[in-house]
């Protein structure tokens, strides 16, 4: 983009067309108090982070960066987004060497809509035996929530709108999107 990201009312990704709808500052709060929510939860421990790729990066190191917490971070990989909406399958986790039996686990996730992600991983590590699980989520849309699991500390709940930027992807593009973009719905 030659333009700088804050005059840019528009922007084109294969297809469809995105508009600002969270600006960077705005998720820099947020993350700010998501972190302080788990230092005040952890105090003490040392929590295993697991970042979930590729779309949680961005949001993992803006929260690592934050917290006071001692802490480590690992990566997995898992796949359930096909275009603009979810598949409704999940892929094998992969990525998962750390031994977690006993250790409390926070799953780090770039958004979590219909829960089909983090139903997996959390089935997945209930086989690993850790202490405790939480999720933290850079953006959550309780409307598209299909699941039980509770999704503990939530930067910004948004409505059940494609979005992309800070990490989130419209088929490989738009990660290095500052702040949140939101789907433009074609005029008819």
């Amino acid at each position: 983009m030659a333009e700088s990201a804050t005059t840019v009312s528009r922007v084109k990704l294969h297809n469809m067309e995105f508009t600002p709808y969270l600006s960077a500052a705005e998720l820099e709060v947020a993350i700010a108090r998501v972190a302080g929510e788990i230092d005040a939860k952890y105090a003490g421990q040392r929590p295993l982070f697991l970042g979930v790729l590729n779309g949680a990066f961005f949001f993992a190191a803006e929260l690592m960066k934050r917290l006071d917490t001692e802490c480590e971070i690992s990566f997995i990989k898992v796949a359930s987004y096909l275009g603009t909406s979810s598949s409704g399958s999940v892929t094998q986790l992969i990525g998962l060497t750390e031994r977690i039996e006993g250790r409390h686990v926070v799953i780090v996730e770039d958004i979590v809509d219909t829960g089909g992600t983090i139903a997996h991983i959390m089935e997945e590590l209930a086989e690993r035996h850790p202490a405790s699980v939480a999720v933290a989520a850079l953006l959550f849309k309780p409307d598209a929530y299909e699941r039980q699991y509770p999704i503990d500390h939530v930067a910004v709940r948004i409505p059940n709108v494609f979005v992309v930027g800070s990490g989130l992807d419209h088929d490989g593009l738009g990660r290095n999107l500052p702040g949140i973009w939101r789907i433009l719905e074609p005029t008819s």
